[in-house]
């Protein structure tokens, strides 16, 4: 279910402060803080001396220290005093973990620590590039994450679950395109010539005062372990969009990472970059609160599927012409989990 060799969104950087951060990622305890030179350090969240969660101490320069018996761990993991005795000992020690902070956000690596290179860190620069503007939060969710992204790939839904925001009536009967390779998964639609859905409408008149018909796009992208990257947007109509002319539109990237909890519940990092009105900070704060609105639909409708999965064990699940990519993307994860496991053996 989880790939262990691989990157995973553990917090947003603004998310640390002066106390340790606990989280549980990919079934395992894990606790975040800064150094004091404010680099970012990830240890097990369980004290190596009676299990207390190291999250429920305090931060002593670049030492963490146990709320319950004032043992202290470096960034290593290593204990270097206990208050009761001179010498910790070699075996006072709590397991380490590579993290890097890029793009807004801290990322774990839960796997082989010899393993981990930062060059395979997720591409999401929209989220602090020049030229674009962001907005963004973290949702905890009460479900497998993988159904997340299968929402994810499939915009299909918007139609039901966003009628007032997002959802068109020609979404359903849109031809969408699926191609995939060893290291992603890609669905495009084109919506053409049709009168927006709200929000577009809002953002297009609001960014370069258009009222007409327009021409949407929707082409999304699945990297692994757990990153969608959604390329949104609407353009005048017969404006040159499809063809790579973007001038008169605005276009979004929705950033999601996923990071497993547990095999039922997730951690859901999102973000909507845009790159019109970039200075309108009153539109920032709309997006923010409108983006909350419409994960709040889409969370209602998948923890539900989920309490559904659990509690009918048996039932019977089909696919159909829409599931191409989440198929592929489940069997990528599998894939790759599987690969690790056998390198492990």
């Amino acid at each position: 279910m989880f790939m262990q060799n691989a990157w995973y969104a553990a917090a947003w950087g603004s998310e640390l402060n002066d106390k340790p951060l606990g989280r549980r990622i990919c079934d395992r305890p894990v606790v975040l803080y800064r150094l004091s030179d404010g680099t970012p350090a990830a240890l097990e969240d369980l004290c190596c001396h009676r299990l207390l969660p190291l999250s429920h101490g305090n931060i002593e320069g670049d030492l963490l220290v146990c709320g319950y018996h004032g043992l202290a761990f470096d960034r290593t993991g290593q204990c270097v005093r206990i208050p009761s005795q001179t010498r910790p000992g070699a075996r006072a020690r709590v397991r380490s973990y590579p993290i890097v902070e890029r793009h807004r956000l801290l990322w774990i690596w839960i796997g082989g620590p010899a393993l981990a290179d930062p060059a395979q860190v997720p591409d999401l620069h929209w989220n602090d590039a020049p030229g674009w503007a962001f907005a963004g939060d973290m949702l905890p969710m009460a479900c497998d994450y993988r159904l997340i992204i299968d929402n994810l790939l499939d915009l299909t839904h918007e139609t039901y679950i966003h009628p007032t925001s997002l959802g068109h009536d020609l979404i359903p009967g849109t031809p969408i395109e699926t191609v995939w390779d060893d290291d992603s998964v890609t669905v495009s639609r084109w919506i053409l010539d049709h009168q927006p859905a709200p929000f577009w409408a809002r953002m297009i008149e609001r960014a370069r005062g258009w009222r007409g018909r327009c021409d949407r796009w929707q082409i999304v992208k699945f990297v692994p372990p757990s990153n969608v990257v959604l390329d949104v947007g609407v353009a005048e109509v017969n404006s040159g969009a499809r063809e790579g002319n973007r001038a008169k539109g605005v276009t979004g990237r929705q950033l999601n990472s996923l990071t497993p909890a547990t095999a039922t519940t997730c951690w859901y990092f999102w973000s909507l970059a845009r790159d019109f009105a970039v200075e309108d900070e009153e539109l920032t704060r709309e997006l923010q609160a409108t983006v909350r609105r419409i994960f709040a639909e889409d969370q209602l409708i998948i923890e539900a599927q989920q309490r559904a999965m659990l509690e009918n064990p048996g039932a019977r699940m089909i696919n159909i012409n829409l599931d191409a990519a989440s198929i592929r993307m489940r069997r990528m994860i599998e894939a790759r989990g599987a690969a690790a496991r056998s390198q492990a053996a």
